[in-house]
């Protein structure tokens, strides 16, 4: 999959002359569908940042959880195609679009509803448990979680959210029963992490890896399909026998769909141009996010990619928006 060296140096493709026909008119908002201080919205606020000095507007970004993400992209598809709402979503985009369209109970759909602009970041995701757990990997999570009179708890960031889907996985190929607890968003349910009333949750690197490096989580898995750099030492979901838990992580921008040409031709450049800004690029490494600014046509691909193989997991799960 796309590595930093190459995001980085990827050129800008779209023809400048489409690129420079249209301008944004007024203000862009930017929907971030979780609470803040997540992942997404940090990264979001990064870009949104660098996007209005570069496109010359004020870029709004809008914090609006819930439904695993569903609520905030629900307003953005209903949005006018004028370039001037946008999504910044993660691969809980994913997960959701297949188990909405699994239980009936899509509003919208990630292929027909939204027109992919650009990959942001890749970001790998993590598997954590507090530190009073006995756990060191997935092996003895589940040792431990056996062992308890009642399951113990695990948080994701909503039903059907790429937390939630891992969360069943787990227990359904590991043999051993957790009880789900949805949250608004990442930085929710790590503060409840921190507290130890979630002794088990996921979260993108990013806003996580200060808790882990100061003792205060234990990162046990990554979610992602490879190792992190950061933390090269622990194991994929996959290394440890579940293929099936093994989800890319990623950040990105998408438009309503209809949205002309020329604007997504235009916030492409502009993303892309941002990925490469050297102060964006080295907060991103500090994150332990990968810049992203990828062609349209291949972010696209690999969401669609994404949600075509997650749809027979969900389906052989039964998953349901809880």
């Amino acid at each position: 999959m796309m590595r930093r060296r190459t995001a980085l140096a990827l050129p800008l493709l779209a023809a400048p002359a489409l690129a420079q026909a249209w301008q944004p008119n007024g203000p862009i908002r930017v929907i971030v569908p979780f609470a803040a201080g997540g992942t997404t919205d940090v990264l979001a606020r990064l870009y949104g940042n660098r996007l209005s000095e570069t496109l010359g507007v004020p870029i709004l970004v809008e914090n609006r959880g819930g439904g695993g993400g569903s609520i905030g992209a629900e307003l953005v598809a209903r949005a006018e195609p004028n370039g001037q709402v946008l999504l910044f979503h993660n691969s809980t985009f994913s997960a959701t679009t297949a188990v909405l369209e699994f239980n009936n109970r899509a509003l919208h759909s990630i292929e027909r509803d939204f027109a992919a602009i650009s990959l942001a970041a890749l970001v790998p995701t993590i598997v954590m448990v507090h530190p009073s757990v006995p756990a060191n990997n997935l092996a003895e999570w589940i040792a431990f979680a056996r062992a308890q009179p009642t399951p113990p708890f695990y948080g994701s960031t909503g039903p059907g959210s790429a937390g939630h889907l891992v969360g069943e996985v787990l227990q359904r190929d590991g043999n051993f029963r957790m009880e789900h607890v949805p949250f608004r968003g990442a930085s929710l349910l790590v503060q409840d992490m921190l507290a130890g009333r979630i002794p088990f949750g996921g979260d993108q690197l990013s806003t996580s890896l200060q808790h882990i490096r100061a003792g205060s989580l234990r990162a046990i898995a990554i979610r992602s399909t490879s190792r992190s750099r950061v933390l090269p030492d622990v194991q994929t979901v996959a290394e440890q026998g579940f293929p099936n838990a093994a989800i890319l992580g990623w950040n990105g921008f998408f438009a309503p769909a209809r949205t002309p040409e020329a604007a997504l031709v235009r916030l492409q450049a502009e993303i892309a141009a941002a990925a490469r800004h050297p102060p964006l690029a080295a907060r991103m490494e500090e994150l332990g996010a990968d810049p992203g600014g990828n062609p349209t046509a291949e972010f696209r691909t690999m969401v669609h990619e994404q949600v075509a193989s997650l749809r027979p997991i969900v389906r052989s799960l039964r998953l349901t928006p809880e």
